[in-house]
């Protein structure tokens, strides 16, 4: 177990008088020396309140500019990677788009050439099979009408007739061509 100590003090009688003038002395000063500091520490805070109070309205527009700073240089930086990514997805889109179109085209290819060949097979005639049969009339048209007067008057409006009468007789030979197939 552990004994506590006690300390004897000395009744103040049985001191000297020299000691309780010193330690009254002592408690004295330093009550005024902390009652002293207290005071300046109190006028102080106080001081430090008012001119806080004083530049309220400068520190405020400081803060105030600071934060106007800051924000421009926030928006210039997040313009500045907007843009950026911008032109990233506009390269994108193009690129993309580019693809597309060629993929179209080859697309659009295979099935003119598809198309073709089913109506190569089916006998219908190419609009240059029709374009050169037009170019034989008329020179046969022409060689008749050489021979004969009379007919080379009736040739040219006839010749004339025909090519007016080609689209229209090529669709017709598309549609007896489907109706046989079907």
């Amino acid at each position: 177990m552990v004994k506590k100590v006690h300390k004897k003090t000395q009744p103040a009688s049985e001191s000297s008088g020299f000691d309780a003038i010193g330690a009254g002395l002592f408690d004295n000063q330093l009550a005024q020396s902390v009652k002293e500091s207290a005071q300046q520490i109190w006028l102080a805070g106080m001081g430090a309140f008012a001119k806080a109070q004083e530049g309220r309205a400068k520190v405020f527009e400081a803060l105030m500019r600071e934060g106007a700073n800051l924000q421009r240089r926030t928006q210039a930086a997040a313009e500045e990677r907007i843009n950026d990514v911008t032109g990233r997805m506009s390269a994108m889109a193009g690129d993309v788009s580019a693809r597309a179109g060629q993929h179209w085209d080859k697309l659009e290819s295979i099935f003119e050439q598809r198309t073709a060949k089913a109506l190569n097979k089916l006998g219908v005639p190419t609009a240059k099979d029709i374009d050169a049969l037009i170019k034989r009339v008329d020179q046969l048209a022409a060689a008749v009408a050489q021979l004969s007067p009379a007919a080379a008057k009736a040739a040219p409006k006839k010749a004339a007739a025909r090519k007016r009468a080609a689209p229209a007789d090529e669709a017709a030979a598309a549609k007896r061509t489907r109706r046989k197939a079907g």
